[in-house]
């Protein structure tokens, strides 16, 4: 029977992202955001079991046939490093393996744009990334840090479960710390983390209102902290935040964030026109006066207009604006974009209203050389 090393290789083989495992299917991978069946023999519980007991060794492995859950990573000479997630569906065993590169690409080589450097420039504050699972919040996060790293003398320290990309000291100090192997917890590794002299923190996932707080606390006294969440926009990451404390916590909450949030970057990935790859779609939101405003007097709702109509002033972009721009350039496809929109009736009729105007204006421009003529 195959290695997991020989799945995780072809994995890179296919320029894939996830390796899907379990019992009774092939090896599934996802190449260009799609999921493809192997032509492999499906694959049996004993199977997976020995496959996960080569991958963690057998004390972990019973770690997590008691806990049913196990997150891990692992560097493989040659093609990478990997992001495990471990689980039982119906009694049997799966998991599923992400591929993490090697190189933590740049906010340049990303293509994201480039008010992501003013961000991180901040000297404090909260930023946080968020979007659903597998729209490459961890490596736009890792593309923030790293051009932190490279362009501020700053110590950085970095609680993860488990540690992805690995830093490299730069012009910074890079300290990462891995729950249940370099610290016990998410709240005593905060905690802690405050003590260690940091410029810089990164929470992998702020998972309950006790890290919600220790953020929150951090990014006010002086802290640039960055984190993630697993919502869709600026507008549900406020209300989830807030809603994680009890109700009379509330006011002050909102209080604390419209003080120390600096931005939230709400990303997708969408499908290139091309069929070869993926690019980010971003709602970008920086918490102005006015925003700041609206999330303590409790109207998350008017957040995606005032991003809208401050767009090219403060570099914001709503998702629909970053969408229209890719399709502008010829980078995705209008149904891909319909897709993922958060409101296709809008995005229809600007990319309507749109080429109208544009064709008008051909028209017009036709009929002047022929008057000249």
């Amino acid at each position: 029977m195959s290695e997991l090393n020989d799945y995780l290789k072809k994995l890179v083989a296919l320029h894939g992202s996830d390796l899907h495992l379990k019992c009774g299917q092939p090896p599934i991978y996802r190449v260009n955001g799609q999921l493809t069946k192997s032509e492999e023999a499906p694959l049996g519980a004993v199977d997976i079991e020995d496959l996960f007991k080569s991958a963690v060794g057998e004390k972990k492995y019973f770690r997590f046939v008691e806990e049913k859950e196990y997150d891990f990573a692992v560097a493989i000479e040659g093609m990478g490093r990997f992001r495990g997630n471990l689980f039982f569906q119906k009694n049997t065993p799966g998991g599923v393996f992400r591929l993490i590169p090697a190189d933590i690409p740049s906010i340049d080589e990303m293509g994201l744009p480039e008010v992501l450097k003013e961000i991180v420039k901040k000297p404090n504050g909260l930023v946080l990334v968020v979007g659903p699972t597998g729209s490459g919040k961890s490596t736009t996060l890792a593309a923030m840090i790293n051009e932190i790293n490279k362009t501020e003398k700053l110590n950085i320290i970095t609680v993860e479960d488990p540690i992805e990309f690995v830093h490299k000291d730069a012009l910074s100090i890079v300290n990462q710390r891995e729950i249940g192997m370099d610290t016990a917890s998410w709240e005593s590794s905060l905690k802690r983390a405050l003590r260690q002299d940091p410029d810089v923190i990164l929470v992998g996932e702020m998972r309950d209102a006790s890290s919600i707080s220790i953020a929150l606390s951090a990014a006010e006294t002086g802290h640039l902290v960055f984190s993630t969440l697993h919502t869709n926009d600026a507008k549900q990451t406020i209300e989830r935040i807030v809603d994680s404390f009890p109700g009379d916590a509330h006011d002050f909450v909102r209080h604390q964030l419209s003080l120390s949030l600096v931005a939230i970057v709400s990303q997708r990935l969408c499908r290139t026109k091309d069929g070869h790859g993926r690019v980010a779609a971003l709602e970008i939101m920086i918490n102005t006066p006015v925003i700041a405003k609206a999330i303590e007097e409790n109207q998350p709702g008017k957040i995606q207009q005032f991003i809208a109509d401050s767009a090219s002033f403060y570099q914001m972009a709503t998702l629909n604006q970053s969408l229209f721009r890719l399709i502008n350039e010829d980078k995705i496809s209008e149904e891909e974009a319909m897709g993922i929109s958060n409101n296709p009736n809008d995005l229809k009729i600007k990319i309507k209203t749109t080429g109208q105007a544009a064709e008008a204006a051909s028209t017009a421009e036709a009929e002047k050389k022929v008057r000249k003529f």
